[in-house]
């Protein structure tokens, strides 16, 4: 197997990040305080869960995640991810994404940037926003280059995301398509995405055996099993396989736990080995 390089790995594993951390709202619609994200900083520990086919692939690394904010102020998401994978052929890489983004409320408006490191040279940055407009969003580019472009009214930011999904799971719906914009890859790609959402997991029901386990802020939440699909929406439509998926469970204020992130020939397994929950400032 070829160590997948920037543009492959790189990129979805910032985006898998974004989409981990932060979700959504519903559209220009605020929810209820007792909805609201919780603010918290969290650690996973990366292990290579499972490879496939002759894929040949030793991997690890931590994820480091600091979300805060609310539905008036927005929400800031800063972290880092640091990867190191083996392709059992003795060529090591050291993967450093670094990202900071701020999302409207309202879901209106998401300023994002990045840099990506690899082996500890910076390969390239990212800096830009998007805007919803009545009609489309618009999307203004810094770097790596001077751009501007449009995309379709229905497109969603990261925490909008999360936030449908976790509407979508107090409703009892299983399933959940959206296209999604993160500002991955550039700051151009655009993902479709599918969201399966499996049976509510009551309070005492399967208790964590990670660093969610004794967190009292946790412990009378209810939790739901996902997996998201993203799909290249570039790509002709048909029967084509996500370009990755993330498993996890999430609590209804948005903290999430038992990660998987499947890149199709391998598996990578996320376990929360740290979290700090804050006071989330309500709204003025």
């Amino acid at each position: 197997m070829t160590i997948l390089g920037r543009s492959a790995l790189g990129t979805v594993i910032v985006a898998a990040a974004l989409a981990l951390v932060a979700f959504g709202v519903r559209h220009a619609t605020a929810l209820p305080p007792a909805s609201e994200m919780a603010s918290h900083r969290a650690v996973y520990e990366l292990r290579l869960a499972q490879t496939r086919g002759n894929s040949a692939v030793a991997a690890r690394g931590r994820i480091l995640y600091d979300f805060s904010g609310n539905a008036c102020e927005g929400y800031v998401l800063q972290f880092r991810q640091v990867s190191e994978l083996d392709n059992g052929e003795g060529k090591v890489t050291l993967s450093d994404l670094r990202s900071t983004t701020w999302e409207d409320g309202a879901a209106k408006k998401f300023i994002f940037k990045s840099q990506n490191y690899l082996n500890e040279t910076l390969l390239d940055s990212v800096d830009g926003e998007a805007e919803r407009q009545r009609d489309k969003v618009a999307v203004t580019l810094k770097e790596p280059a001077a751009k501007t472009f449009d995309l379709e009214a229905g497109m969603v930011f990261p925490t909008e995301h999360m936030r449908r999904i976790i509407a979508a799971a107090r409703e009892g719906k299983n399933i959940l398509e959206l296209p999604v914009y993160d500002g991955s890859e550039k700051g151009e790609k655009v993902y479709d995405t599918l969201t399966v959402i499996g049976a509510e997991i009551a309070p005492d029901g399967r208790v964590p055996n990670d660093a969610a386990a004794g967190q009292q802020a946790l412990a009378g939440l209810k939790r739901w099993p996902v997996t998201v699909s993203y799909f290249d929406k570039t790509a002709r439509s048909g029967d084509q396989a996500p370009v990755y998926a993330i498993k996890f469970e999430v609590y209804e204020n948005g903290v999430s736990r038992a990660l998987m992130l499947d890149y199709n020939d391998f598996a990578i397994s996320g376990e929360l080995i740290a979290i700090e929950l804050r006071d989330t400032a309500p709204c003025k």
